[in-house]
């Protein structure tokens, strides 16, 4: 059964690819599995309906037959446990990808939010120049530490997998700003996930939602 996602109908993000759905379409687009996508409104992701699928209101949200999903670590890893190509198959490098995994959402990423949400609302307060040096000071050291683990492999253990995945997508929300510069692996290592053909999908679909270019409502995918 094709399954299907939901993302935003006017993405704030202007299609750039850092809406949550993004890494559910990426990681769909790797393990080379059909999946349909419901765009939805703001009002919609507070009704009822939506809610029943996502009870904070938000996106997105994995529907397959009976069953439904929420939050995005959740739906990728429910992917890559069911498709080859996310996931070694060695189990201790498999309990390693997990682990990154994890570590991208609840390390690596709470820092680097807190300093985009930080810009977005509190940029006219008296106190935000020396609110976002702190913030900054954060995440750089999360960078730090995660490019010296990295040093001058590929990817983070090895092969390719949807901890590279969650990762990546983390590490693009600091687009726009000069924190990367001073990691230069951390600046390739995105840039070699970009690069990937699934990537590359993934991107020109959720962009194409907000250039208009798909149907309003619903669109097909491969």
């Amino acid at each position: 059964m094709t399954p299907t996602i939901t993302a935003f109908e006017q993405s704030p993000d202007r299609g750039r690819g850092l809406a949550r759905d993004m890494r559910v379409r990426w990681a769909l687009e790797e393990a080379g599995q059909p999946y349909a996508v419901r765009l939805v409104s703001f009002k919609e992701m507070k009704e009822p309906a939506h809610r029943a699928l996502h009870p904070f209101g938000q996106i997105p949200t994995f529907e397959e037959g009976d069953l439904a999903l929420f939050e995005s670590g959740a739906i990728v890893f429910h992917i890559a446990e069911r498709h080859p190509g996310l996931l070694p198959d060695d189990a201790n490098a498999r309990a390693r990808a997990i682990a990154w995994m994890f570590a991208a959402l609840n390390t690596v990423e709470p820092p680097i939010l807190d300093r985009g949400i930080a810009i977005l609302l509190e940029h006219d307060k008296a106190w935000f120049d020396e609110r976002l040096l702190l913030l900054e000071d954060r995440v750089r050291v999360r960078l730090g530490e995660l490019s010296h683990r990295l040093g001058a492999a590929d990817w983070l253990d090895d092969a390719f997998s949807a901890g590279d995945l969650l990762m990546v997508t983390v590490l693009r929300r600091l687009s726009g700003s000069t924190l990367l510069d001073d990691y230069p692996n951390l600046a390739a290592y995105v840039a070699r996930g970009e690069a990937r053909p699934a990537y590359q999908r993934a991107f020109a679909d959720q962009l194409a939602v907000f250039r208009g270019s798909q149907p309003p409502r619903e669109t097909n995918n491969t």
